[in-house]
């Protein structure tokens, strides 16, 4: 699949349910409506789903939410999804998830072909990350690591600069994640969703200012690796680790991306930033064929733009994208 900018498109991000067990501020209302069932692809036809898009080239496939892991018998398509990685026709299959759920499947996952994963947390502080997550707990979040550890999976830790909030615990990330080997990037609010009481200019934060405050006591060496995601890295001499920044609001990051991502729905969006989207639930709900369905991937494909229009409103505090991040998956 290659779109009009000769984009490879390889890279499928799939949201599994737009449900989640936390409700964070730069993600979710805490009064969020979510989703009538019936609107809801089943895991059988997300499965068939991911099987097109397989076919048509995609190599890599993450699952993401909402929460992927509190999705009702989740483990079963991720199963169904690893036995691609056995026949070879995908590279990767990997997990966004809020960890919450990793101290019940981490082995499970593992054993599925997972071997990786992407754990939301913000902060290392207990009230702090209860005030971000509203309904979350740190030390159910750590266990689940600890178990991921155990299980074998390699853990990146992603970690959304909050003003006012966590831009003192920086130094103390980049420490903490360095003791246990794992990677960390760090993400810019980005402005998706009515967040009621919180505002994206309260919230945002400019990772060039992140990075000069982490270079005060780190050395940041830049390293040639272009995953075709959206983040740029560097080399923490100090700790070996690797370090990412994604900055959708101050650097643009599209030039090479080779992404597209489904919702739970089967609407396909070309593009985190903008509306355009295709319906692939009702080619797929008309036929047990997958003609249809692959016609409408290629067709959706040819009409990727080339970047996305975020922009931080500071006049009218509208998001650029009504939706929130929960819905379009991570």
């Amino acid at each position: 699949m290659r779109d009009p900018f000769g984009r490879d498109v390889t890279y499928l991000r799939v949201s599994v349910t737009d449900r989640c067990d936390f409700r964070c501020v730069y993600c979710m209302s805490e009064d969020m409506t979510f989703l009538p069932k019936k609107d809801v692809l089943s895991l059988e036809e997300l499965d068939r789903l991911c099987g097109a898009f397989i076919r048509l080239g995609v190599r890599k496939l993450r699952l993401t939410g909402g929460e992927p892991l509190v999705r009702r018998n989740i483990m079963w398509l991720i199963n169904r999804l690893g036995e691609h990685l056995k026949s070879g026709a995908l590279d990767e299959l990997t997990v966004t998830t809020n960890g919450s759920q990793l101290e019940k499947l981490s082995e499970q996952l593992y054993a599925a072909g997972v071997r990786r994963i992407n754990v939301s947390m913000d902060t290392l502080d207990p009230e702090k990350f209860a005030a971000i997550t509203r309904w979350g707990k740190l030390d159910k979040v750590l266990a689940g690591l600890a178990a991921a550890e155990r299980a074998g999976l390699k853990i990146k830790i992603n970690a959304v600069a909050l003003k006012g909030v966590n831009d003192g615990e920086f130094h103390d990330l980049v420490a903490w994640v360095g003791e246990r080997g794992y990677d960390l990037t760090f993400i810019e609010v980005m402005p998706m969703g009515d967040m009621g009481e919180y505002q994206r200019v309260d919230q945002y934060l400019p990772l060039s200012m992140v990075r000069a405050q982490l270079q005060e006591r780190w050395t940041l060496d830049e390293i040639e690796l272009n995953t075709g995601g959206p983040a740029r890295y560097v080399r923490i001499r100090e700790t070996g680790g690797r370090l990412g920044f994604i900055t959708p609001m101050t650097h643009n990051f599209c030039e090479s991306c080779n992404r597209v991502r489904l919702t739970c729905t089967g609407t396909l969006y070309m593009c985190l930033g903008q509306e355009d989207a295709a319906d692939l639930r009702a080619p797929l709900r008309a036929s047990e064929s997958d003609a249809a369905v692959e016609r409408a991937i290629l067709e959706a494909i040819e009409r990727k733009p080339k970047g996305h229009d975020f922009i931080i409103d500071r006049r009218s505090h509208k998001p650029a994208v009504s939706r929130h991040m929960s819905v379009t998956g991570g």
